[in-house]
């Protein structure tokens, strides 16, 4: 059957040899089980073999194969949710540990970088923040403050270092830096096992215990018996409640263009609007006389909208008008970004659960920076040492500031669950085009209908398996998503986003 489920391409999807194990298929015994191949999973992996500590990884896809590769892999301590909201929310103190636990992970990353060699296009470089034009530069002069409070090193200039338009008044936030991040995660996992880790891909996790007998099942009915659990999939698969009421999933949108080269000063890009956008350069070894010019934005709650051709056709448009040397759109891709309620990510042992299972969660956009300090912080507890970053962190904190954010979210997502007694969007199979797919009324439940390219009609229940809520078609990656929670499943109902962690239910042969 053609896999015709995600049609977007990015700009990464050119990944260099990663050593790892076909499907675990044997039972196992190691020190720690780390559930997820992405940013998180392998930095937590290869700071533990370095220390000697056994560690076998699974993931259910290829190494770098989720959020990671879809990443635009900015390096920054420039936080999205702006260091005026987090210090409402966490206090100076806090907006101080979140600024220097982020510069800590760029650092961390080019630390790895030099050590193993690693060939990903690191570099270090300026950021810069501005505002829309004609907008007032309050934000700019507020957010100065904020930032000089938590020590970070930021300056006000006139403009950014972009000729084609001005961006009125700018922050200039220096060290900041970017990679490769799949060729990254090659020179992590190459590490990883000549440290003696072992990395097993196409291995779904199907049961994950904690406590005294900790172990991990997989689909292959093999186990990985271990003395503690890492969860880092993006998003939790081992909870129902405990995370996912804290946080939120919205996708957001990517493309690529090429640029002559040297033609736009080679910086990291961020204006302030909701949503914003965000911008950098990468070079491509094939073409040297050009450079991709890698723009995003255009944020919305995952499975709440399925207009990804207008999200990039505006996307395209704020480019071309900043950037009129811009050539063809060459790559496009959504990403999915877990937003916590407070703006920083859960990284620690895992609520309502035994002891030794910890999970690396809400990336707010941050993804490569959160996924270190995880892999830095995780590796700490697992070796009972004392870390300062543990209990701002904790995925068990309750930040009471952020209380009016949480009860939005999740009325929200109440409010998603009454697509159980709505009519479906089709009456009949016959009104779904190929390659596309509708939610049908099918007696008291719903049902997913999608047309494959030869025609065919494929027909699986709607209802997520993680708390059941009526999945939506997203046109754009040609994948069921779920609006509460923020489950994908491929065209066929395949999991492949948590925090799901089986497939739909077929409802043919």
């Amino acid at each position: 059957m053609k896999d015709d489920s995600q049609h977007t391409t990015s700009v990464w999807m050119t990944t260099a040899d990663t050593p790892s194990e076909p499907t675990l298929r044997e039972n196992l015994r190691t020190d720690v089980c780390i559930i997820g191949a992405g940013i998180a999973g392998m930095t937590v992996a290869y700071l533990l073999t370095l220390e000697g500590r056994s560690v076998v990884v699974l993931d259910d896809g290829a190494i770098g194969g989720g959020m990671t590769g879809r990443t635009t892999a900015h390096l920054t301590n420039a936080f999205d949710d702006r260091y005026v909201e987090m210090e409402r929310l966490h206090g100076e103190e806090g907006s101080r540990r979140i600024a220097e636990s982020h510069t800590a992970a760029i650092n961390k990353i080019e630390e790895i970088v030099n050590r193993e060699r690693i060939e990903c296009g690191f570099e270090r470089l300026d950021g810069f923040l501005f505002v829309p034009p004609g907008e007032s530069t309050k934000v700019l002069d507020d957010e100065l403050a904020a930032c000089h409070r938590a020590g970070l090193n930021v300056e006000r200039v006139d403009r950014a270092p972009i000729d084609t338009f001005d961006t009125g008044p700018a922050l200039r936030f220096s060290s900041q830096a970017q990679f490769h991040p799949l060729d990254y995660l090659t020179g992590l996992t190459r590490a990883v096992t000549r440290e003696g880790g072992t990395i097993f891909t196409c291995t779904h996790a199907t049961k994950i215990e904690g406590g005294s007998s900790a172990k991990v099942e997989v689909d292959s009915g093999a186990v990985v018996s271990c003395d503690a659990i890492v969860v880092a999939t993006n998003t939790p698969v081992n909870d129902l409640v405990a995370i996912h009421t804290k946080q939120a999933p919205y996708t957001t949108y990517v493309i690529g263009l090429r640029v002559p080269a040297r033609s736009v000063t080679r910086a990291l890009y961020w204006d302030t609007p909701d949503p914003y956008h965000y911008l950098r350069l990468q070079t491509d070894k094939n073409a040297p006389s050009t450079e991709i010019l890698i723009v995003g934005g255009e944020d919305h709650k995952t499975g709440q909208a399925n207009d990804g051709v207008r999200r990039f056709g505006i996307l395209e448009r704020w480019t071309r008008k900043r950037f009129p040397q811009a050539g063809e759109v060459e790559f496009r891709w959504s990403g999915e970004v877990m937003e916590p309620v407070d703006g920083i990510a859960f990284i620690g042992r895992n609520p309502l659960d035994s002891d030794n299972v910890f999970i690396a969660t809400g990336d707010s956009g941050q993804g490569m920076t959160h996924g270190t300090i995880a892999g830095m912080l995780l590796t700490d507890l697992l070796q009972d040492r004392q870390n300062d970053w543990e209990n701002l962190y904790s995925p068990s904190r309750v930040t009471l500031r952020a209380l009016p954010e949480y009860a939005h979210e999740n009325i929200n997502v109440a409010e998603q669950y009454t697509d159980l007694v709505t009519p479906g969007e089709i009456d009949s199979p016959e009104q779904v085009a190929r390659g596309e797919g509708a939610v049908m009324r099918h007696g008291l439940s719903k049902v997913a209908v999608y047309r494959d390219q030869s025609g065919k009609v494929h027909t699986i229940s709607a209802i997520c398996k993680h708390l059941g809520c009526i999945v939506t078609w997203n046109s754009t990656e040609k994948t069921w998503d779920c609006p509460c929670h923020g489950s994908r499943y491929d065209a066929h109902g395949r999991v492949y986003q948590g925090p799901a962690n089986s497939n739909l239910e077929p409802l043919e042969e």
